[in-house]
């Protein structure tokens, strides 16, 4: 049972995930942009039949993507408690953004596996494109490692901002 909390101390609570929140959000878009300049600029130089074409190709890609992820959740960020807001529903969604950032951390482990799959993919004989492979490969590690720093930092930082929450709010 959730006792009540007062709205003033709710909403503190709720604030300070949502700064932290933003900040997350501002290192994910800092990646996207330098990712964006820095592969879109060597993949408008890369030569198609080496690896790195592939590999800033796929970083292109990947980034767009993440610029979408990293722009909704920009638009979704509260600059003022929402009004009603009561201590369930803070708990329900810090439980919701905890899970959020835990299971991305376990996608992203699988990237860095495919990554991995895809380069040695690459050394079989039967390959008629290995420098592609291996481009994607290196890819997948880049940005699969630095979603696994970034969705495992969260997950903590998160957990940790509301590791006294329980002891305010029984």
């Amino acid at each position: 049972m959730v006792m009540a909390l007062p709205a003033a101390e709710v909403a503190a609570l709720f604030m300070r995930r949502e700064v932290l929140l933003g900040r997350g959000l501002a290192v994910l878009a800092a990646w996207v942009l330098l990712n964006l300049i820095g592969s879109g600029y060597y993949l408008a130089r890369a030569d198609r039949r080496r690896e790195t074409y592939y590999f800033h190709g796929l970083n292109v890609l990947w980034n767009l993507m993440n610029a979408g992820l990293a722009a909704w959740g920009i638009l979704r960020l509260h600059f003022h408690p929402p009004a009603g807001l009561d201590a369930a529903e803070l708990l329900s969604s810090q439980d919701f953004y905890e899970m959020l950032f835990g299971v991305n951390a376990g996608l992203d482990v699988l990237y860095v596996l495919a990554g991995n799959y895809l380069r040695g993919r690459a050394a079989w004989p039967d390959q008629s494109r290995p420098e592609r492979l291996l481009g994607y490969g290196r890819a997948l590690w880049v940005q699969g490692g630095f979603l696994l720093l970034f969705d495992a930092s969260m997950w903590a930082l998160l957990h940790w901002l509301a590791s006294g929450w329980p002891q305010l709010l029984k």
